[in-house]
């Protein structure tokens, strides 16, 4: 809340309005459905503006956000020599470093600096360069072509996102497969031990007992007769 009267006010148009009364400044926001917000409380008298507070501060995430993303995306220096001798297994490393730098999502810049007489060769330094872009033209676009800027000839390169983001689809994709099939769950129902039923034991019923008596009492009377 607003505590000092008078204040200078602004309008939603960064227009000028003067130096008002705090509750004039609150009607006038009151009746365009606007804020009023202080935004130099220092200054005497303190300076306010009517606005959206709401859509204001949705704008100032934003910006915010876009600094953050450009302070992420920086440029990555990479020389490939002081000579344009430089040895072919040189070249490689560097635009392996290029290489790593762009899928990182970093614009590179490399860098061929001549040496002396090497100055009356540039159409020879170019053609290096020319070389690390097509190396490197399956990840990247050239933001600007070669120039010259004293001994040095230079060129930007910047990450090209559609081709990196399919490039990473399909090593991931190559990684699952190589990985193989996840392995499958146990079924705790398929594995459970199975109760075993118990042996079936032989009943003998009474009356087969009882033929088995009489059978041996007739043997035994005619083996006395």
């Amino acid at each position: 809340m607003i505590r000092i009267s008078p204040i200078r006010l602004i309008g939603p148009e960064n227009e000028q309005i003067g130096v008002v009364e705090t509750s004039e400044a609150l009607r006038m926001g009151e009746e365009q459905g606007l804020d009023l917000v202080e935004i130099s409380p220092d200054a005497r008298p303190p300076v306010c503006k009517l606005m959206d507070y709401g859509k204001f501060k949705y704008e100032q995430s934003k910006d915010l956000k876009s600094k953050s993303k450009n302070k992420a995306q920086e440029i990555k220096e990479v020389r490939l020599g002081r000579s344009i001798k430089i040895d072919p297994h040189d070249v490689k490393i560097r635009i392996d470093q290029s290489r790593r730098f762009l899928m990182e999502g970093h614009k590179v810049q490399v860098i061929l600096v001549f040496r002396g007489r090497e100055m009356m060769h540039r159409d020879l330094g170019i053609q290096r360069l020319r070389e690390v872009v097509e190396a490197l033209a399956d990840i990247s676009k050239v933001e600007t072509p070669p120039r010259a800027m004293g001994r040095r000839t230079m060129i930007l390169l910047a990450p090209d996102k559609p081709k990196i983001e399919a490039i990473k689809r399909k090593l991931a994709k190559e990684a699952a497969k190589a990985a193989g099939p996840a392995p499958e769950q146990a079924d705790p129902k398929k594995n459970a031990p199975v109760d075993e039923e118990p042996p079936i034991e032989d009943e003998v019923h009474d009356d087969e007992q009882d033929t088995s008596d009489d059978d041996a009492a007739t043997r035994s009377e005619s083996a006395a007769e």
